[in-house]
């Protein structure tokens, strides 16, 4: 177990370095830039789209905009938010959380791309199911080109797409806080998840639709409440995020300068952790959505970023840097312990339902995408037993150290955004292309 430990610890160390840091940003801006900021002139649009406005029955794919955007919310907002914050600021500081705005602000960018062409380039599998994804959007659209890229991405998604973090730290947290059996949660997790994503893309949209805005609901208004019975610090934490993330010396050489680019990855890589983009993971969801437009599902897509690290990711930084807790615990444990000092008697009764809730939902649409990535492989007759692999998963899963969780999903997570990110920037003018005559089309 030792050796299996350091493998991934070594792993994620050679995956997770400042060149793919600077490939996610670097792609994020020109993204950004190639699309005239059409995440902040398309907003208004995207909500009416989200409203239901443009749907029609008849159009392909298998869940509406606003399921496919739940479905793909339930696997973001998860534990990244909650432990993933906690994780990011005891590793790197409240200077690594002005790096996860900036990597959700590209990321949002990156999202709507990688979303429009999931639906641009779709593909019927051989029970004549509209199916997208990177995967197919690599292979479709680059053509044989693009099929080594595909088969990387599809590999790595079975890995990288397991709920190791999730059930990891929700067993953590029930043992610590509740006295639960780690093994005990595996097992009840394993068959209440196994429910549900037997029934399909269709169920796990239909959950993913009431369990989502509930959730998102309930956390907002908790942390709200912590938020501004400390709002006389809030100031203060936000000016010293902003001086972390370039604090004076970090800039330049020496001690420093390492631990510029430690806090600077250790944002980044819990930004791509929580709001996925460029993972490639969410065009997988927003592949199955019923359109005829890939450009409408591409702004539904932007705005999960904005609600994922931009209002849930930065609340969690809030609480925990203004209540002044201790940041030695592991990530789910360290955030509960902050809102039952918060909010006494009620707090962790509050936070452990939080918990639960988005780590189940994150399993919930997880198993969609790593076992699409396994019949994207294999084939829906044998890839389509991956799904037993998913839920089998969990039990042991849960026993497993934290590092070690954590360090399996970065390695899987890094390896998926390598071919998604090249295959989008390859195929971006393609996506200009269809923005611009999807945006003509509805003026007129």
């Amino acid at each position: 177990m030792e050796l299996f430990d350091r493998f991934w610890a070594a792993a994620v160390d050679l995956t997770w370095g400042l060149p793919l840091v600077i490939l996610l940003i670097s792609a994020g801006a020109y993204f950004t830039i190639a699309s005239r900021f059409l995440p902040f002139r398309g907003a208004r649009h995207a909500l009416q789209i989200l409203r239901g406005i443009y749907d029609k029955k008849d159009d392909p794919g298998e869940i509406s905009h606003f399921q496919a955007l739940t479905s793909a919310l339930s696997a973001t907002l998860g534990m990244g938010n909650i432990a993933g914050v906690a994780i990011a600021v005891s590793m790197g500081g409240p200077g690594a959380i002005f790096w996860m705005w900036v990597a959700g602000l590209v990321g949002m960018s990156t999202k709507f791309f990688t979303c429009t062409l999931a639906c641009l380039y779709r593909k019927e599998d051989e029970n004549g199911v509209v199916q997208g994804g990177p995967m197919y959007f690599l292979e479709v659209g680059l053509g044989r080109w693009g099929k080594p890229l595909a088969v990387m991405f599809a590999l790595c998604g079975m890995i990288g797409c397991l709920a190791l973090f999730q059930i990891n730290q929700l067993s953590s947290l029930l043992h610590d806080h509740w006295e639960i059996n780690r093994l005990g949660t595996g097992i009840v997790c394993s068959t209440l998840v196994g429910v549900v994503i037997l029934g399909g893309i269709v169920r796990v949209g239909k959950v993913t639709s009431r369990i989502v805005p509930a959730m998102f609901l309930l956390y907002f208004f908790s942390a709200l409440f912590v938020i501004l019975s400390n709002a006389a610090a809030v100031p203060g934490i936000l000016a010293s995020i902003v001086n972390a993330a370039f604090a004076g010396k970090a800039v330049v050489g020496g001690v420093a300068g390492v631990a510029f680019r430690e806090v600077l990855i250790t944002g980044v890589r819990r930004a791509a952790f929580s709001n996925e983009a460029g993972m490639g993971t969410a065009p997988m969801a927003h592949g199955a959505a019923k359109t005829k437009e890939p450009v409408r599902e591409g702004l539904i897509a932007m705005l999960g970023p904005f609600f994922d690290t931009h209002i849930v990711c930065t609340m969690t930084a809030l609480v925990i840097l203004s209540t002044g807790v201790g940041v030695d615990a592991d990530g789910a444990v360290m955030t509960v312990s902050v809102f039952d000092r918060a909010i006494p008697v009620i707090g962790g009764y509050i936070m452990t339902l939080v918990v639960i809730l988005f780590s189940v939902s994150t399993m919930v649409s997880y198993s969609y995408y790593s076992v699409k990535c396994a019949i994207y492989l294999f084939g829906s007759r044998f890839g389509s037993y991956y799904v037993y692999v998913y839920i089998f998963s969990l039990i042991p899963d849960a026993i497993w150290t934290q590092d070690t969780a954590i360090n399996i999903l970065d390695t899987g997570f890094a390896l998926m955004s390598i071919p998604t990110v090249v295959g989008t920037l390859l195929l971006s003018p393609r996506v200009i292309t269809a923005t611009k005559d999807y945006f003509r089309r509805m003026r007129l």
